[in-house]
């Protein structure tokens, strides 16, 4: 059955509202950011949250998945993954749902794709042994190595298939320490399914990001080559000639991103480079690239993460060059912010969920803003919708 016969009448509605005027950003009243506390430490049965990654489904629904820490401590122990979703942009929410739960071990660095042809969300996690120390991992002398595990869903998020194995060549026995994401995935023009993360190898003690990818459909996923050196936590965006970029966070060294691209959409990559327009704490970020409405438009992307000094202020910047130079962006959170994940919202604004370092805990809030805050005259559209199994 051709791919448009299994488009939704939710389909044709946004795509029907998305040629209101009201899209158009000049005619949007300059008002700021609203936001919402999602996930605050200590609630519902978690001392610590963490780690956001956003997402949109296929029928519109908004994801705001991260890490719930029940140990209330850092990166090992007893951790699930969690979410919350929205049917109407991120105005109202869900209770909190547990996506994936391994008892006293631990799931972390949530990274979804959405497969736009098929309709389903792989969830990529990794899962470590919960009485594992980061710095045992690293060095190989924990009780387990970490490992990449899926979960999928085929109803836009309301349900989850038990946790796997990733089917496929995606580690390599050299490599200890493992993180997908977190953040988002992204699914390239040509179809494949591509998802950031990085990886420690034993004899040298670096952190090297890469990408995993999937030509099937998420049948069968491969880890492509390692770049640069002292390399993490990524995003990854395509520019309408093909290339891929990743957008990485700097371990050590200068407080500058880590950029580096690809013409083989991920397997392998060019000379890593510092990017002197986006300062890095040694943070995660986000890069994400936005669907513009008129094909003839400039590209439109979009980088979250602190300005500084440290792991602070929390700015929203523009590229109209893919990724080429960045605007001075706008100011979204005073104070301490740390990660951070975008989304193109079904309404036409911008989502962002980040964290906070507040009342002695980390608080992760949703932002969410028409792209007329940020300056611009373009107008946006929302995510393509795929069809439902």
């Amino acid at each position: 059955m051709p791919h448009h016969c299994l488009l939704s009448r939710w389909t044709v509605a946004v795509w029907c509202v998305a040629l209101l005027p009201q899209f158009a950003v000049a005619a949007e009243p300059a008002t700021g950011p609203e936001r919402k506390l999602l996930f605050d430490s200590g609630a519902d049965g978690y001392p610590r949250y963490r780690i956001p990654a956003l997402m949109v489904a296929g029928d519109g629904t908004v994801m705001a998945f991260c890490e719930g820490r029940k140990d209330g401590r850092g990166l090992t122990g007893n951790i699930d993954l969690v979410v919350r979703r929205s049917s109407d942009s991120g105005r109202t929410w869900s209770e909190l749902e547990v996506v994936a739960d391994d008892g006293p071990h631990t799931l972390g660095n949530p990274c979804p794709v959405l497969d736009r042809t098929t309709g389903t969300i792989w969830l990529l996690l990794t899962r470590s042994h919960g009485s594992d120390l980061e710095s045992e991992i690293v060095a190989g002398t924990s009780r387990e190595r970490t490992r990449v595990l899926l979960t999928t869903s085929t109803d836009h998020g309301r349900t989850w298939s038990p946790l796997r194995k990733v089917p496929g060549d995606v580690t390599r026995a050299e490599w200890t320490w493992y993180g997908t994401g977190p953040g988002t995935g992204l699914q390239l023009a040509s179809g494949r399914l591509l998802v950031p993360a990085y990886h420690v190898h034993q004899q040298d003690r670096i952190y090297r990001s890469h990408a995993l990818y999937s030509d099937d459909h998420g049948k069968t996923w491969t880890a492509g080559e390692p770049v640069g050196d002292h390399t993490s936590e990524a995003q990854v965006t395509q520019r309408a000639d093909g290339t891929v970029v990743l957008n990485t966070r700097t371990v050590q060294g200068k407080e500058l991103r880590t950029v580096a691209e690809s013409t083989d959409g991920g397997a392998t990559w060019g000379q890593a480079r510092f990017e002197p327009q986006l300062y890095d704490p040694h943070c995660q970020a986000c890069v994400f690239s936005v669907p513009l409405r008129e094909k003839a438009a400039r590209p439109l992307w979009l980088y979250s993460g602190p300005a500084g000094p440290g792991r602070r202020n929390m700015t929203v910047r523009t590229s109209r060059d893919e990724g080429r130079t960045w605007g001075a962006g706008k100011l979204l959170q005073e104070g301490d912010s740390q990660y951070s994940s975008l989304a193109l919202l079904p309404d036409g604004q911008v989502g962002c969920l980040y964290e906070s370092w507040q009342r002695d805990n980390y608080r992760l809030f949703f932002a969410r803003f028409p792209p007329g805050w940020l300056g611009l005259a373009d107008r946006v559209r929302p995510p393509a919708v795929a069809p439902a199994e």
